[in-house]
């Protein structure tokens, strides 16, 4: 089956549900099957928000605010930890709350606000508050990496303080990271 198209006889009043798929085509031609000729959209559920606001944040991290100031590979898991565990800790998403634990400080968070509005393609409204859809952070979570890869010899498993973490070069310029710790478990 090249492409196909099903469309459900309910709730109609906020929009029928339709199943559609294009298996031969990607890119402009998918495209235009979706959004031209079947001129569908994606149902806005807690799900589909959930997992939305979950990929811009990590796109976000991984490269916008990456692209005009490096950031250390530490200090960019240590957002993407924050960013999960306020989905992890909270029963619903506050855009504002959302932003000042995760980002902190005013020009992140207004980065932010502006790559959000950019990047917003289903035109979900993150400004507005949601009930977060647990299943979408559990199957998001998988793609959120907290691993800080070194050479090919040692893999440093990051989740928690970023603070217990130092970052240097020695006399001889081979690199270093410092762990501090409480407990060694």
């Amino acid at each position: 089956m090249d492409k196909a198209c099903l469309v459900f006889n309910q709730d109609g009043e906020d929009g029928y549900q339709v199943l559609a798929v294009d298996n031969l085509n990607k890119g402009e031609e998918a495209k235009y099957w979706f959004d031209d000729f079947l001129k569908v959209k994606p149902r806005s559920t807690e799900y589909l928000k959930t997992s939305s606001i979950l990929s811009l944040t990590k796109n976000f991290i991984e490269k916008d605010l990456d692209s005009e100031k490096p950031l250390e590979r530490q200090d960019s898991i240590d957002l993407l930890n924050r960013s999960l565990n306020y989905f992890k800790e909270s029963e619903a998403f506050d855009y504002d709350d959302f932003n000042e634990q995760v980002f902190q400080d005013e020009g992140t968070i207004d980065r932010f606000k502006s790559y959000a509005e950019e990047n917003d393609r289903d035109n979900l409204q993150f400004h507005e508050s949601f009930n977060i859809a647990p299943e979408a952070v559990k199957k998001k979570s998988r793609i959120f990496k907290s691993v800080l890869k070194l050479d090919k010899n040692f893999h440093v498993y990051i989740h928690g303080n970023r603070e217990m973490i130092e970052k240097g070069t020695d006399d001889g310029g081979r690199k270093y990271y410092k762990l501090f710790y409480e407990e060694e478990n």
